[in-house]
């Protein structure tokens, strides 16, 4: 009856248009009324407890560090650098989407503004040359959902904070991962644009390369410098996003001198209307949290996966399908939140790493940003690109196929995520 009562009053409040945040608190309300322990000051308190968290600090300064990359010219410089490099081999646009994706991926964790610049810049590029422009929006879109993988990871950072599970060893756990997935769009790529009829721009001599990496390379250390800092335990996570901000801030301004002071306060502006958006999402799942917690929904979501306790990975793939349909009807955050208490227990019950479980949680909620209707990355590189829903839609498919057949090669070998993992650490 309790799990009904979940379902029931998340669900209902959803399809009456209420937003995520207000659900799960009238979800969370639902529960205490049913379990005859109501009390305003209670939710009030679990509220406020739900956001604060050190480690969620992270959140606000990944968002910034990501507006200030987009704006100061450091994922232009990404894309250039890419351009030089591959920009010359048939199809080298979509090479070079992938290739700047993957980078862009370890300065921000935010796979909306990762796909926003992306379409921004090579989106016009590659429908010029002679590119499907469907194909392109996505390819781009696909491409940006790497963002949440590759260290740093706002997801990360959330499923960390919500699962109690070591950030720091998710971020090195997800590099591996999130570099397969960019391997997996680079053949789908190659498979489909091998037959388009497209003009080519001509191999850039190894000065323009040479200029075009020395442009990069203030950009290209960032990278470096969060993961050996984390790996050798230099700053923890949330520093590592104060850290990221500053260098892009410094870089942005007195290096490259396309940010001044005055530019700067709408790009906070922006950055903290995000984090606040997030961080109310996070409260407020804090307080469902809670109230599952209380009334035992993980024992009795155990005792219902009894059957399959007994193989891991059967029960991750049940896991996993479960996470896929969650994922077309709700955004990134709010799954993370909502099912990582409920599931956590299942996991540690079954003998699965936390980690391993939270990589493939984590890539599966991150696809779930371009599976239709409610594809949050598929609206932002339509709105950017101009292009219709039913077009990026219909490009995403055979990336999302490819990106899907990776993750349930994980759950068929977690050694895929585990092996490498273990050597980052």
């Amino acid at each position: 009856m309790t799990i009904t009562v979940f379902l029931f009053s998340l669900m209902g409040s959803m399809a009456l248009g209420i937003p995520i945040a207000f659900s799960l608190l009238l979800c969370g309300a639902a529960l205490m009324w049913h379990m005859n322990m109501f009390d305003a000051q209670i939710l009030a308190q679990n509220l406020i407890e739900g956001s604060n968290s050190f480690p969620l600090l992270a959140v606000p300064f990944f968002m910034l560090a990501g507006e200030i990359m987009n704006a100061g010219g450091l994922s232009r410089r990404i894309v250039n650098f890419a351009m030089a490099c591959v920009g010359h081999i048939k199809g080298g646009l979509g090479y070079v989407t992938i290739m700047a994706a993957v980078i862009m991926a370890a300065l921000s964790g935010s796979a909306v503004a990762d796909a926003a610049a992306l379409a921004s810049l090579l989106l016009p590029m590659m429908v010029a040359a002679g590119h499907d422009r469907a194909r392109s929006a996505g390819l781009i879109a696909s491409a940006g959902i790497i963002a949440p993988v590759i260290p740093p990871s706002i997801g990360f950072v959330i499923f960390g904070v919500a699962g109690n599970v070591s950030i720091s060893k998710l971020f090195m756990a997800g590099i591996v991962p999130g570099v397969l997935l960019g391997g997996s769009l680079w053949i789908t790529w190659w498979w489909l644009a091998r037959q388009e009829v497209v003009s080519v721009p001509p191999r850039k001599s190894f000065g323009e390369i040479s200029v075009a990496l020395r442009e990069a390379t203030w950009a290209l250390v960032l990278p470096v410098i969060v993961v050996f800092g984390l790996k050798f335990g230099v700053f923890t996570p949330t520093e590592a996003a104060v850290v990221a901000a500053m260098y892009a801030l410094v870089i942005s301004t007195f290096v490259y001198k396309e940010l001044n002071f005055k530019s700067l306060y709408p790009l906070f502006v922006a950055s903290a209307k995000t984090s606040a958006i997030v961080m109310f999402l996070v409260a407020a799942a804090m307080v469902s949290a809670w109230l599952i917690t209380v009334a035992n929904l993980p024992g009795e979501l155990v005792v219902l996966l009894q059957p399959m306790l007994d193989s891991p990975k059967l029960l991750m793939l049940t896991i996993m399908v479960i996470t896929m349909v969650v994922g077309t009807a709700l955004d990134m955050t709010p799954t993370i939140l909502l099912l990582t208490p409920v599931l956590m227990p299942v996991v540690k019950a079954a003998g699965i790493d936390p980690v391993y479980f939270g990589v493939l949680f984590i890539i599966n909620n991150a696809i779930g940003l371009i599976t239709p209707p409610v594809g949050t990355v598929l609206n932002a590189v339509a709105g950017v690109g101009k292009v219709s829903m039913d077009e990026v839609t219909r490009g995403v498919m055979p990336f999302m196929v490819a990106q899907f057949i990776i993750m349930f090669a994980m759950v068929a070998f977690p050694q895929i995520v585990m092996v490498p993992a273990r050597w980052f650490y």
